[in-house]
């Protein structure tokens, strides 16, 4: 496994840092075999404004993680011993119910074969190692706004399907009303 590296070509005096002030308390899981990694990810989030933040380091437990964090996004590495990327990418998509999760695929396999298999099985994004901290930050910033988008359309349409159900079985008593006064 390869380690990450972050560029530092761009910096956050440059100003190309996302503001996460509305995605601070959204979920990320960091899901990769090599300690070094999840712990230059967590630093990277947490230090960005992240603070629900969630790692493991065995591919094994990463149904359950998902089941029991609920996260927003996740951070996913391909290649990992016992149940590889992919499988998990898998397992994400087939449980995953009809809400908007974004997964970042980050790897450093750059086999076009490998990205496309990851897209097709439901990437969100693709990333190569070593990547830049801040590519990354934006990407996240960018998927957790479309997540935060979709669950405040989720919300809404429950909200319209009550109203609808409501007015309809007020509709239905003032129908019944109505035919027992025309008796």
């Amino acid at each position: 496994m390869q380690s990450l590296t972050i560029s530092s070509e761009t910096n956050q005096a440059n100003g190309w840092l996302p503001d996460v002030s509305l995605y601070s308390r959204m979920k990320i899981l960091i899901i990769d075999d090599e300690p070094a990694n999840v712990a230059l990810l967590e630093d990277m989030v947490s230090s960005s404004g992240y603070t629900r933040v969630k790692s493991i380091t065995d591919s094994r437990q990463a149904r359950e993680a998902c089941d029991s964090f609920g996260p927003d996004l996740i951070l996913l590495d391909l290649m990992m011993p016992h149940v590889d990327g992919f499988t998990v990418l898998e397992s994400v998509r087939a449980t995953g119910g009809d809400t908007f999760l974004p997964v970042i695929v980050l790897t450093a396999d750059v086999n076009e074969g490998t990205k496309l298999r990851a897209l097709r099985a439901g990437a969100t994004d693709f990333l190569l190692k070593p990547f830049d901290q801040i590519e990354v930050l934006l990407r996240m910033a960018n998927l957790l706004e479309t997540r935060r988008l979709y669950l405040q359309l989720d919300t809404q349409r429950a909200a319209y399907e009550d109203a609808v159900r409501d007015r309809t079985s007020e509709l239905r008593e003032a129908q019944s009303q109505l035919q027992e006064v025309r008796r």
